[in-house]
This record gives structure tokens, C-alpha cells and sequence, in this order.
């Protein structure tokens, strides 16, 4: 009845909501990149693939989660090479990034949440197992599997302190559908209590611990390497992820940054693509010497101009971001200045960087107050952001050893991927009627 209801107001909304979409769809390339798949027309290529293994479904929605399963992924296809391991995603960003690291022959994006996508998919693919990233919890989707039997896991599964109290008002009506899940591995005990309060089954909720604390960065990014050439000795400040007003207040600290330690330069890397435009206006605006990290991509190296000490570098690429935070003297992480959530600390932290965010981090609450309470990453707010970013860099000791403890953090809570590979394959073996393969 639950599943009737919504899939009513589904309908009601694409009906009501007909010509936004069709104008957006018309005006704006982000709309229409990936429509065909969002709406159940799978790539014959996918479905030629899908037919020479069973298929294990594994969906990540943006960048963030596409990382966090990055190392999963590829010990899936080590531990299970009788499987075809497909991964979809939600975003553009993540799309790009997911192709890049698995493979474009099998990625796709996730078809919408309308009962003929969804039937489509299932059907062409037949996948043996569906992973979800977190809580990318889709009524049809899961009503889908459970009615054709293929088990369903979800790694990584949290439920966020924004997220809790909607959660909660709603778990009756999330009950039926989270109970059905086989299989949830939890980051850590607070998400597990929560999931199970909200509907999924004690006996099948563990804590496997956070994904993104085993995310390595195997190879240097392109831009890490013309950064290393370019710097001339100069030390860098990494801003990653930044949102809009984080921008300003690091061009505004940027003056008295420089006034502290006339040899930096800086990576200002916006969460957003869409909002490379914008940063670049501003950085215009600004009066600042600044270049674009994707206009090297289109010069020969030889010509490239060294950095200039005071030089921003917009990092208007994907995927480059947490192999270049390896050259930073200090990093911000962005999200935080304002009241967005915060984002993840953990990709500086695994290179011993020291760390700074602003006050709101509720998004990575646990690795955050982990990391604090290690003294392995310093909170300021605007006001207070030039004053703790010149305190890093002009006491190196200090500096080195908070990003010290930072990576002991990082190390120390390794091994969810392992966790989770295990849980996995004896979900596979259980579903299969035999024991575990070693």
C-alpha cells in the first residue's frame, strides 16, 4: 500500500512537474547527459557483458561515494573474478570519476526510481547481488529486488545527524522496505542503533567500519605531478571542496597569508563543477594572480609558465583533488566555514597533512571528533581562519606533528573494505546454497 501511495505522488510529481523538466532538459546539458539510461534504455554493450558472468550491481551516487568504494570495488574483482562487477552513479561528477577508475564499458547511471526503469534494469542485468553506498534507499528498487529475489547489502551505511529526524518521523513508512535489506554494514555503532530504529533488522546490521578510511591513493594525478614541477620550492595551501562564501573568506585571508610566508601558493579546489565559472569570476574580481589547472591540459609542458609565489591554481578538474592534497603545507577542508555539513578530512589526513575546517562538520561528525580528539585537526571559524592557517605554517614542528597523528588516525581505522569483501561473499554463498569460497 506504502509502494501504491508513493509511486502515485511519483507520478503526480512528473506529470505537475512536466515543463520544468522539459525546460531544463532543453537548456542545460547537466539534464540531459545520461536521460536515455535514468529512463531503463541500457547500453547494448552493458547488456552483451552482463551475459558472460553473473553480475554484481554496485551503485555509488557522487564523487564522495565513488571513492569510498573505489578500493572495494577492485578487491571484489580480485576475490570474485567469476563475477562482472557493474557500478552506477547518480551525478555527472560522479560518472566521470567512476569511468575513470573502473572502466567505462561498465558504468552506467542509475535508472530513476520509476517501476519500468527499475524492471528494465533488473531484468537486462540480472545482477546475483545489489550493493548500495551509505543510504541510497529506493522504494521501487527495493521492492523490485526483494520480489525477484536478489539480495540486497548496503556498505558504508550511515544515517547523518541532518538526516536522523526525518529518518525517525518517517520509519514507519521506511520499515517495510529497510526491513527487507540482507545485509547492512554499518560505519560505526550510532549509524547501526539508528538503522535499526528505523527499520532494518537487528540480526542483519553489523559495524564494518568507514570505507573511506582505507581509500589509498595508488598514482600521482596529472596535476600533482605539473604542481611538483611548477612550485619552485614553493609551499602550498590545498582548499578542498570549497562551497560558496568559502571562497571569499579564503581570498579575504589570503593577502595576511602571504604577508606570514611571502612563498606560497595556493589549490583552490570548489566542491561544484558548475561553479568553476563563478570561482573564476570572483578570482578575476579579485585582482590576485591565479590560473586554471584544465589549461595545461591544452599546452605543451615546455611552455607552461613556473608558479609565482602568491599564484592561486583552480583546480577546475575531478578526481585530482585528493592526490594533490599530498603537497600541502596545510589543507582546509571545505563544507565547513558554513553550514553545509562539512566534507571529508580523512583524504589530506592519509598524507600526514595538518588539517583545518570550520565549525560545521556534522556530515563527518565521527571522523572529525576521531580526529580531534587525537588533536589531529584544528576547527576555526571565518574570523578565525587566517590567524590558525599562518599559526601551521609558520610552526613547522607543529604543523608535522598534528598531520602525524592524523594519518595514525587514518591507519588506525583501517580494514572495513576487508570486512566488507566478507560479508559480501558470504551473502553470494548463502544466496548460492554453499559454503563461503576461502
Amino acid at each position: 500500500m506504502i509502494l501504491f501511495f508513493y509511486n502515485l505522488a511519483l507520478l503526480a510529481a512528473l506529470v505537475v512537474g512536466a515543463p520544468w523538466w522539459l525546460f531544463r532538459i532543453a537548456a542545460t546539458q547537466k539534464y540531459r547527459e545520461g536521460l536515455r539510461e535514468r529512463l531503463g534504455m541500457i547500453r547494448p554493450e552493458l547488456i552483451r557483458l552482463s551475459r558472460e558472468r553473473p553480475v554484481i550491481w554496485v551503485h555509488a551516487v557522487s564523487v564522495g561515494e565513488v571513492l569510498a568504494i573505489s578500493r572495494l570495488v577492485k578487491t571484489l574483482d580480485a576475490a570474485l573474478p567469476g563475477y562482472f562487477i557493474v557500478i552506477s552513479t547518480t551525478t555527472r561528477t560522479g560518472q566521470a570519476l567512476a569511468r575513470e577508475r573502473f572502466g567505462a564499458e561498465r558504468v552506467f547511471y542509475c535508472p530513476l526510481d520509476l517501476p519500468w526503469a527499475v524492471r528494465t534494469y533488473l531484468k537486462a542485468l540480472q545482477p546475483r547481488l545489489l550493493v548500495l553506498a551509505e543510504t541510497e534507499f529506493w522504494p521501487n528498487l527495493l521492492s523490485t529486488c526483494y520480489r525477484r529475489g536478489i539480495p540486497v547489502a548496503v556498505v558504508n551505511a550511515r544515517v547523518s545527524d541532518r538526516s536522523w529526524p526525518r529518518y525517525r518521523r518517517l520509519r514507519r513508512h521506511w520499515r517495510p522496505f529497510l526491513s527487507r535489506l540482507s545485509c547492512v554494514l554499518a560505519q560505526s555503532e550510532t549509524d547501526a542503533e539508528r538503522l535499526k530504529a528505523i527499520g532494518c533488522l537487528p540480526q542483519r546490521v553489523t559495524v564494518s567500519g568507514n570505507l573511506k578510511f582505507d581509500v589509498r591513493i595508488a598514482e600521482e594525478a596529472e596535476a600533482t605531478l605539473q604542481l611538483k614541477a611548477l612550485a619552485q620550492g614553493l609551499r602550498f595551501v590545498v582548499a578542498g571542496s570549497t562551497l560558496e562564501g568559502e571562497e571569499a573568506a579564503l581570498l579575504e585571508a589570503w593577502p595576511r597569508l602571504l604577508e606570514a610566508d611571502p612563498q606560497l601558493a595556493m589549490v583552490l579546489a570548489p566542491r561544484h563543477p558548475e561553479r568553476f565559472g563563478a570561482v573564476a569570476a570572483l578570482l578575476d574580481k579579485s585582482g590576485v594572480a591565479w590560473v586554471r589547472r584544465s589549461d595545461w591540459r591544452a599546452q605543451m609542458e615546455e611552455i607552461i609558465q613556473p608558479l609565482k609565489p602568491g599564484t592561486i591554481v583552480l583546480l577546475d578538474t575531478i578526481g585530482e583533488l585528493a592526490s594533490v592534497y599530498s603537497l600541502a603545507s596545510v589543507a582546509f577542508v571545505g563544507g565547513s566555514l558554513i553550514p553545509a555539513g562539512g566534507h571529508n578530512p580523512l583524504e589530506p589526513a592519509q598524507f600526514g597533512v595538518p588539517i583545518v575546517m570550520g565549525p560545521h562538520y556534522v556530515n563527518f561528525r565521527a571522523i572529525t571528533e576521531d580526529l580531534l580528539a587525537h588533536q589531529a585537526v584544528r576547527i576555526a571559524a571565518r574570523e578565525e581562519l587566517a590567524a590558525v592557517l599562518i599559526e601551521l605554517l609558520q610552526e613547522p614542528s607543529v604543523a608535522q606533528a598534528m598531520g602525524s597523528r592524523a594519518r595514525q588516525v587514518f591507519s588506525s581505522q583501517a580494514g572495513a573494505t576487508g570486512r566488507c569483501v566478507e560479508a559480501l561473499k558470504e551473502l553470494l554463498a548463502a544466496q548460492a546454497g554453499m559454503e563461503p569460497p576461502a
